[in-house]
């Protein structure tokens, strides 16, 4: 019974060298002196105040992308022990003993290291030689410019690292589709597809290049797969939905996951958060949290109110009036109503409170029980501190003149009746008989005489003149098509009025209030508001010092210096290896134009490659050309300001490009035995060159060892680069 063990348990492995050497060089390219520089390099002074915000818990809008990427950063923190101190407000500033360097700075180091085996393992998998793969992972390894976007606290290699991951992952997925299907490792590769795709969207939206290429590959093979009668029905049907879990469903909910842990880290009120709407705020502790709660949820007839401006834009704001009024004639020359002033205020302010009144009753307090204010009822707003009346008429506003002039009433005792009643209408609502909330109901406010809506200037950045003490302006808008959100208002802080006399009205104006009601929104609601805002807020484009167009990447003709040392010449740059970007370029221009004369001569029922590798050039040219393609073309359509590092996704896939093109010229080319050896002698000096021009300017993309200024000057081998050189 126990005979098994006389025999000793043996296990066996196979280990692919070449993948554990080229491994060990990634990582001591990419870790080697690490914390050197120990100051803030380049765009690590963006990351790493999200990074700090991480820490302590405070929310935080990152407009430039998902949360995904700088979470990795900030669990690079958190291993490292940072606390959150630090001041990133400098480039070049030395890091404080509490800032963890080696720590912040080791997740992107890592991805990148692992780009140089993911490389190798892309083109075995796509069925060219050893000798290939590892000609492409040398090229990733000895790749200047990766090296420096993976040696710092930066988002691109981490990106890179995904999206190799995920095509590695497709390719093993696809080869084992032919004899494996349905087994573990056909799942396991497959199901990493999507989640590697969903980690590299989740990291920059750059990613959904790569992930949209996967998708319409993966629909490709399936077409195929539709017409192979090798395939039933219920066959097809159950890879279709293997495909859709994976490919969809997962990394779906992986995006939303990542969003949601995001939320839960930071749910601490801090400076971004204004730009989000009260009910956001009122979700996050302190800030509006500390205003707004213990107020009543239902808006009634007596309730005292200030009103945010749903917009946001240029700057939050609350509805607003004070006692000065209108000048009679502006500097124009045009006229006014000479009433008293009514503006969109961007601080809080006890002018912003205004009680809701009931035209048909005088009194301006809540009745018991409160009588709550519902869609389509019409109500008087009546200004907290002067007790006059929000009114418009047919008086053009002072920086619009095409709208109305919006004014708390004066009686003149001229022919100007009061027009100051304004119908409630809940933009948000779910049926006609919603009740008015405090902060979750987003509502338009009709004039009733007019049919002028309320709204908030759209004149961006326009203020009031000297006599408007700056403010904003607010109109009554005729030609109200739609629900624009600078006419959408909503209720902020909220209190049910009991004092009639106005002193008395005065002094609980000023008191806080008394009732608690939760209004918690949804993780469905927080992300969606959250992922308008990063999609929409957008910072104006500004030319930079290092920015370049999509044009300059190609041929190298930009750079952009990351650091400099302040007292010697020690500097890092982002700059590439200029015989690899050249050759990358020279092989994407070869693979089109013998694509496009094998095409003709296919045509033409001549064929000069064998069916096999024409497919093999096809399906490489796929991955490489096409990823190269959906990861370059975009920046001409985007208007934003552009970096050198936008490319290195794409330089990436072009790369992969070289070995495949070298050796589909070798074995198709190179007919005779003395072409193929000049080829690979050629193909040496090559290799050679690469690492000498790697050597060369390894001083500026590792930062050390300082240069003198003649040699910075011999690096300098285009006009256009910048190379710092500092006057004697």
């Amino acid at each position: 019974m126990l005979g098994f063990l006389k025999k000793p348990v043996v296990v066996t492995a196979e280990i692919n060298l070449n993948l554990v050497a080229l491994t060990v060089m990634g990582l001591i390219s990419r870790l080697w002196g690490l914390s050197y520089p120990r100051a803030v390099v380049f765009d690590e002074v963006y990351y790493g105040q999200f990074v700090s915000l991480y820490m302590k818990r405070i929310f935080f809008v990152d407009d430039s992308g998902p949360p995904f990427g700088n979470m990795l950063l900030a669990l690079g923190g958190y291993l490292g022990g940072f606390d959150g101190n630090f001041l990133w407000n400098r480039i070049g500033a030395e890091y404080s003993m509490n800032v963890p360097v080696w720590s912040l700075r080791l997740l992107p180091a890592l991805a990148g290291a692992l780009c140089v085996p993911l490389a190798y393992q892309i083109l075995v998998e796509l069925q060219f030689s050893h000798c290939a793969a590892l000609g492409a992972a040398l090229l990733i390894l000895l790749e200047n410019s990766l090296i420096t976007q993976s040696r710092f606290m930066l988002l691109e290699s981490i990106l890179i690292f995904f999206i190799l991951l995920a095509v590695l992952s497709y390719l093993k997925f696809s080869n084992l589709q032919r004899h494996s299907s349905f087994s573990g490792s056909w799942w396991f590769w497959l199901l990493l597809t999507g989640v590697a795709c969903s980690c590299a969207v989740g990291v920059k939206y750059m990613g959904l290049f790569t992930y949209m290429l996967l998708l319409a590959i993966s629909g490709l093979h399936f077409w195929h797969m539709i017409g192979d009668q090798n395939f039933s029905n219920v066959s097809l049907v159950c890879h279709f939905l293997a495909r859709a879990l994976a490919l969809i469903i997962i990394p779906v909910a992986m995006y939303l996951a990542f969003f949601y842990v995001h939320l839960t880290l930071l749910y601490r009120s801090g400076p971004h958060d204004q730009i989000m709407t009260s009910a956001f705020q009122a979700s996050l502790e302190g800030g509006l949290a500390r205003i707004t709660q213990g107020q009543p949820l239902e808006v009634a007839y007596g309730s005292q109110i200030t009103l945010r401006n749903v917009l946001g834009k240029p700057m939050q704001c609350w509805l607003h009036s004070h006692m000065n009024t209108y000048p009679i004639r502006y500097e124009n020359g045009r006229g006014s109503s000479h009433q008293q002033q009514v503006t969109c205020y961007p601080f809080k302010d006890v002018n912003n409170w205004w009680i809701v009144k009931d035209p048909g009753m005088q009194q301006l307090v809540v009745s018991n029980p409160p009588r709550p204010v519902r869609h389509g009822h019409i109500v008087q707003l009546v200004h907290g501190i002067t007790t006059r009346y929000l009114n418009t008429h047919d008086v053009a506003a002072p920086l619009s003149p095409h709208s109305q002039e919006v004014s708390c009433y004066i009686d003149y005792n001229i022919s100007m009746p009061a027009q100051n009643l304004w119908r409630v209408e809940i933009v948000n609502r779910e049926s006609d008989t919603d009740v008015w909330k405090t902060i979750l109901s987003e509502v338009r406010f009709v004039h009733v005489n007019t049919s002028a809506v309320l709204k908030a200037s759209g004149i961006i950045g326009a203020s009031l003149p000297e006599w408007g003490y700056r403010q904003l302006e607010v109109v009554g808008e005729k030609l109200s098509k739609g629900n624009h959100q600078s006419m959408v208002w909503n209720v902020e802080e909220h209190r049910y009025g009991k004092s009639q006399e106005q002193k008395e009205r005065e002094v609980e104006l000023h008191s806080p209030t008394q009732m608690d009601i939760s209004k918690n929104l949804s993780f469905m609601a927080k992300f969606s508001e959250l992922q308008w805002k990063i999609l929409t807020l957008k910072n104006e484009g500004t030319e930079h010092k290092y920015s370049s167009s999509a044009l300059d990447w190609i041929t190298m003709d930009t750079n952009i210096a990351y650091w400099l040392h302040p007292t010697s010449g020690a500097q890092i740059h982002l700059l590439g290896n200029v015989v690899t970007w050249a050759s990358a370029n020279v092989a994407a221009l070869v693979y089109v134009c013998l694509s496009l004369w094998y095409l003709i001569r296919r045509r033409r029922k001549i064929y000069d490659i064998p069916e096999g590798a024409w497919q093999l050039w096809v399906s490489a040219g796929g991955i490489c050309v096409g990823g190269w393609a959906v990861n370059y073309l975009p920046f001409f359509l985007m208007e934003k300001t552009l970096f050198l590092y936008h490319y290195l996704p794409a330089l990436t896939f072009q790369i992969l490009l070289v070995p495949i093109v070298l050796q589909h010229l070798s074995d198709h080319l190179c007919r005779s035995l003395l072409l193929k050896s000049m080829f690979s002698a050629l193909v040496v000096a090559w290799l050679s060159s690469v690492y000498l021009v790697y050597n060369t300017f390894s001083p500026v993309t590792y930062g050390e060892p300082a240069l003198s200024v003649t040699e910075l000057k011999d690096l300098r081998w285009k006009d256009s680069w910048n190379i710092l050189i500092r006057k004697q």
